[in-house]
């Protein structure tokens, strides 16, 4: 079922957020359905399932770094997109950068080719491609992870979009972002972030474009109508 079978049956998008628990997902989660879509969100604590139903969404247990294509894609059936928010965390070691923030999204992607899914919103990291390759350094090789997950995506017949957003903060939301493929160093509340993804996901703006995000001056719906 494409998106647009999906309202036009009045039922919505299902979609399915990896790293459902996390800020910016359950707070797309939550626009998503207020504008009568269906959002899951993929968990691998069964215990963080309360706070997806009471933002609004269906909660999925399974761990992508211990899974495997036909299982994600099990859960992926009938998905009208995808997203991946998930991350090994500000406290992970630099292996579980390449098993989650690296490899859960080559999984994801994997499961939504089998699942027949073609959307695919990636959620990355400003500066992901500037990372040292010779370095151990933990946040070195997340950007690496990041870039890699990125390469991979954009080689696949997705419709996929990469969002690069700046530095994340838990200020208000202000409904105005800065979007392009390089806009300089800068913030953005992670609430502004989960609106740009609910906007990408609802109108289908943004297949096949790799952009930078930041606070700004142009409304929301106006920045993702211009990708």
């Amino acid at each position: 079922m494409t998106s647009e079978d999906g309202r036009a049956a009045g039922r919505g998008m299902r979609v399915v957020i990896a790293g459902g628990h996390g800020q910016i997902a359950l707070l797309t989660a939550r626009l998503l359905a207020d504008a009568g879509h269906r959002p899951v969100g993929l968990i691998r604590n069964p215990a963080q399932g309360g706070d997806l139903v009471a933002a609004g969404a269906e909660p999925a247990v399974v761990d992508l770094e211990h899974s495997d294509v036909d299982t994600v894609a099990a859960l992926l059936s009938g998905a009208d997109a995808v997203v991946f928010a998930a991350g090994a965390g500000p406290n992970s070691g630099a292996a579980r950068k390449l098993t989650l923030d690296r490899d859960g999204a080559v999984l994801l992607a994997d499961a939504a080719e089998r699942a027949g899914v073609r959307r695919y919103v990636m959620v990355s990291s400003m500066g992901a491609d500037t990372f040292d390759a010779g370095s151990e350094d933990v946040f070195q090789v997340y950007q690496r992870a990041k870039s890699e997950a990125d390469a991979d995506l954009r080689r696949r017949d997705l419709d996929w979009t990469v969002v690069r957003p700046g530095g994340l903060t838990d200020e208000a939301p202000t409904g105005r972002v800065r979007v392009a493929v390089e806009t300089g160093r800068g913030t953005v509340p992670r609430a502004d972030v989960a609106a740009v993804l609910a906007a990408l996901l609802s109108t289908g703006a943004g297949v096949g474009a790799q952009f930078e995000l930041v606070s700004g001056d142009t409304p929301v719906a106006e920045a993702v109508a211009a990708l």
